[in-house]
């Protein structure tokens, strides 16, 4: 017994483990508890690991925010060229609506102002037409009537559309009247009733002969038109440029597809 524990002891002296620059290796550091055993480990409540699908949502939150909330610090030139004229067209807009409320500037002529737009709007002008059609004698003015007519209703279907998909709003909280809703013309791109006065006056001076302060008076009043539906908070200015490029690319449209004398007969014979 005693030679076995000297064994031991000569043992334990061998092993550099035990030699006081190794001793720290063997305790643990300071201010770290114990580790629990195994039966406490069982005892205490259990702590369920995440789910997979949650970490790789939140990895995936973690990588989206940053894309949603940065600010693009290097935007190209076309996109800085169209916000400044984007912002321009808002400014100028607001600073001619004043007509646009109650307590603007020229709010004692709105109603006049508002009288000048609705002589653009379609459902005056395509009752008028479908008046004069059929007061019509001659086959001429229903020829020409009729292509009116079917350039009345393709403005407004191709307003409806653009302003449909475009879904752009006036610079002014103002609601549409019975009239636009009647029409569809509800948002602000493009300005139908700017579309269908230029439409309507091309139209007159390519097929009405007219005098010439009489074609400078139909110029003026496509142009009033348009102004109007800026003044009262309708409307912007691009919009109002817009419509008038539009109604002239629909009165080209129309000369192209022009119904010929025979086919307004056989279309006026079928009402």
């Amino acid at each position: 017994m005693p030679a076995s524990q000297s064994r031991a002891r000569a043992r334990d002296r061998n092993n550099v483990l035990n030699r006081a620059e190794f001793l720290s290796l063997n305790q643990p550091p300071k201010g770290v508890p114990e580790p629990r055993s195994s039966s406490r480990k069982a005892s205490g409540p259990s702590v369920q690991p995440p789910a997979p699908g949650d970490g790789a949502r939140e990895r995936r939150q973690s990588q989206q925010l940053p894309e949603e909330d940065c600010m693009q610090l290097n935007p190209s030139f076309k996109g800085i060229a169209f916000n400044s004229l984007l912002a321009i067209d808002i400014c100028m807009s607001k600073r001619l609506g004043v007509c646009a409320g109650r307590a603007a500037s020229w709010a004692s002529a709105r109603s006049m102002v508002k009288l000048i737009g609705i002589t653009g709007h379609g459902i005056p002008w395509i009752g008028g037409t479908i008046l004069c059609l059929v007061k019509s004698s001659t086959l001429a003015g229903q020829e020409v009537l009729m292509n009116l007519l079917l350039a009345l209703l393709l403005d407004i279907m191709t307003v409806a559309g653009v302003q449909k998909l475009i879904k752009r709003r006036g610079p002014f909280e103002t609601s549409p009247s019975l009239l636009d809703y009647l029409t569809m013309d509800v948002y602000a791109f493009p300005a139908g009733h700017a579309s269908r006065a230029a439409m309507v006056s091309k139209f007159f001076l390519s097929h009405l002969v007219l005098a010439v302060p009489l074609r400078v008076l139909l110029v003026l009043w496509a142009f009033c038109v348009g102004l109007s539906r800026v003044m009262i908070g309708r409307h912007h200015i691009t919009d109002v440029i817009s419509g008038f490029i539009i109604g002239y690319f629909q009165f080209r449209l129309v000369e192209l597809v022009w119904m010929s004398s025979n086919t307004c007969q056989r279309l006026i014979s079928a009402w």
